[in-house]
């Protein structure tokens, strides 16, 4: 079955219209005109912000939080989120309201415009496309008990050394023990008990981010599903992640050592922007194959690099895991739950606005963003906590990185403070279009 949430006006200009979300999406609803639902900006809706309430959906699930509006935000008539009479909206912004999370028949209620939330099952149709099996191979499994050096077991592979953690579990190092091949390791332990649904959608994820194939994009070998656990093997990169390298630099890179780096990443995301996908939904519900991938989450901490004889290459990291992990509800965790320290400062204001419907452009501003980190060592904006983050993205633009650096080249400053415009909307949309204005600005 099939999940949707629906928005109903129930009251207000809004009255009778519906709003319909079948998948992980977030929203803002105000009368600003990139609001969804937009509420009229007119004398009548005054009273409502141009960016009023934030909504974080994952079907079944969805909060709402409140962006420190005048009038409030009420769910069944209990108010959940207003600033002070006394209050200007800048020192709103500098509050984060609790967010609330919402259950089908629930209200909320926008001064004059009121929403019903409903919950809704329905037939999810599979055309003949397959479900991707639960173990990818039949020769990998997984062992949950550790060994004597207190590393995971998997059959077939012998586990190093473990390399790291983060929110979706633990990274190996290992081996394959018919090619003697070195791998890098992941085993994620979901938070909830996953239906054989959220199986599927997940692997049906995992099947499209091993159909990229490229020298700048990290392969994904092998995968599995056993008792509540997820594991993966994919391509090993020995040089680590910009972000490890970064670290060695003391907080950011030569403009040498940067540029090529940024232009392989550009290589890689304009072909996964571009390859054939497997598993894309179509218009009538059905799957079959459609075009491209959208990252979501590029940051030097997912850019990872190889020595290969002598020279540092690329690889752009995580493509479609964390997403199929986050989309398929198995995470537990909603994006605001997330902490701002890895996805925020690299996300432009169309992927908080409408995260389901993100497009290619919002990669490119990422790989603005994470080159403009690498060579200065802070982000484009100023997340210093005296606004909220999200009214940041909303309502801040990129501080001119020769504010940072005044040493960064003219043209090469004057090209990234263009590529980091994101309102009213990202100038650049293909990879290859931004690497070849980069390339001309060196």
């Amino acid at each position: 079955m099939q999940t949707k949430i629906i928005l109903t006006g129930i009251e207000g200009n809004l009255k009778g219209q519906r709003f319909e979300f079948d998948s992980r999406t977030t929203c803002i609803i105000g009368r600003s005109s990139d609001c969804t639902p937009k509420i009229p900006d007119d004398e009548y809706h005054r009273t409502i912000s141009r960016y009023h309430c934030f909504l974080d959906i994952n079907p079944p699930n969805i909060r709402v939080r409140d962006f420190g509006s005048l009038n409030g935000t009420f769910v069944n008539g209990k108010k959940i989120g207003q600033r002070e009479r006394h209050q200007t909206p800048e020192e709103a912004a500098k509050q984060t309201f609790p967010e609330y999370d919402l259950r089908d028949g629930d209200e909320i209620k926008l001064s004059n415009t009121a929403f019903k939330v409903s919950v809704e099952l329905h037939s999810e149709i599979e055309a003949n496309q397959p479900i991707p099996v639960a173990i990818s191979s039949p020769e990998v499994g997984l062992k949950l008990s550790e060994n004597s050096s207190n590393l995971i077991s998997i059959q077939g592979y012998t586990t190093l050394k473990k390399l790291g953690e983060g929110g979706m579990g633990e990274v190996y190092l290992a081996q394959n023990n018919k090619t003697g091949e070195q791998v890098a390791l992941k085993v994620t332990h979901s938070q909830i008990a996953p239906t054989q649904r959220l199986i599927n959608l997940f692997l049906r994820e995992v099947e499209n981010t091993r159909a990229l194939n490229h020298p700048n994009v990290v392969k994904l070998l092998e995968d599995g599903y056993s008792n509540e656990t997820f594991f993966f093997t994919l391509e090993y990169c020995n040089a680590g992640s910009v972000y490890d390298l970064m670290n060695k630099r003391r907080g950011k890179l030569p403009l040498d050592e940067a540029i090529p780096i940024i232009l392989q990443v550009l290589d890689g995301l304009e072909y996964a922007h571009n390859a054939d996908i497997p598993y894309v939904r179509l218009k009538n519900g059905a799957f079959g194959w459609g075009k491209g991938l959208v990252h979501r989450d590029l940051k030097p901490a997912n850019i990872f690099l190889s020595n290969i004889n002598g020279k540092l290459v690329a690889k752009v990291g995580d493509y479609g895991l964390a997403k199929a992990f986050d989309l398929a509800g198995l995470s537990g965790l909603s994006m605001t739950d997330k902490s701002m320290g890895g996805t925020v400062p690299f996300m432009c204001r169309q992927q908080l606005l409408d995260f389901k419907y993100a497009k290619p452009d919002v990669d490119i501003w990422a790989a603005a963003a994470a080159f403009y980190n690498m060579i200065t060592g802070t982000y484009p904006r100023n997340f210093t906590g005296e606004k909220e983050a999200y009214v940041v993205i909303l309502t801040e633009p990129a501080v001119p990185i020769r504010r940072r650096d005044p040493s960064i080249p003219k043209p090469l400053a004057e090209l990234l403070d263009f590529a980091l415009t994101d309102n009213p909307e990202i100038p650049f949309k293909t990879a290859a279009e931004f690497k070849k204005a980069l390339e001309n600005s060196l």
